[in-house]
């Protein structure tokens, strides 16, 4: 099995038990302010079709083959990330899971909004080469929510002791660090493993 049909195949179960509770409001993550909810769903809307576009626009040969449909699911993403990006700057931010995981929160959504502008724009310039390294960065930070869900419950499992050598048995404050460190892990890895990659590849001309 080709690694783009796996990534589909991860995605795809991902998306299947992550999106129920939030199409039926039994979501875990408590409301911070009025709007939270609606933000948070909307949040979720949009980046599960920009997961789903990011692996259509990786997919070996689609560029080649089905130029045209590359440019509309290109568009598509373009059109789900950017919002999706935006609002999870807003809930982001009014996380009720601590300020290590606010931070990653914020930082995650502005990087992926960079990389999602700079790659849509130079596709508008027609300089192809900068296009695919940046869209290619942005799909990876679209699809590291996948990983951040794996170091989370590790994280939580390993450092257990600490909940009462350090945080004195405060469970919340050591779900805090633990979601904290798995948002970080979750979108710095991939990110950073995709970019040195990225980077020893041979240059081709826009």
């Amino acid at each position: 099995m080709s690694y783009a049909k796996i990534l589909a195949l991860v995605v795809a179960v991902f998306l299947v038990f992550s999106l129920p509770p939030y199409l039926t409001g039994h979501t875990r993550v408590p409301a911070t302010f009025a709007l939270h909810y609606p933000l948070l769903v909307a949040h979720v809307m949009f980046a599960a079709v920009a997961m789903v576009m990011a692996v259509a626009q990786l997919w070996p040969g689609l560029r080649a083959r089905r130029p045209t449909l590359h440019r509309r699911c290109g568009r598509i993403y373009v059109a789900t990330a950017i919002p999706a990006a935006l609002s999870a700057l807003v809930i982001g931010a009014a996380t009720p899971f601590g300020p290590l995981l606010a931070v990653s929160n914020v930082t995650l959504a502005c990087v992926w909004l960079w990389f999602t502008s700079t790659g849509y724009l130079f596709a508008r310039r027609r300089r192809f080469a900068e296009h695919r390294r940046q869209m290619v960065l942005s799909a990876t930070l679209a699809l590291s929510i996948v990983t951040n869900r794996i170091w989370t419950p590790i994280i939580f499992v390993s450092l257990q002791p600490l909940q009462d050598s350090v945080f004195e048995g405060n469970r919340d404050h050591y779900l805090w660090l633990a979601a904290g460190l798995g948002a970080w892990l979750g979108w710095t890895i991939p990110f950073f493993t995709v970019r040195r990659w990225l980077n020893r590849q041979p240059a081709t001309v826009s």
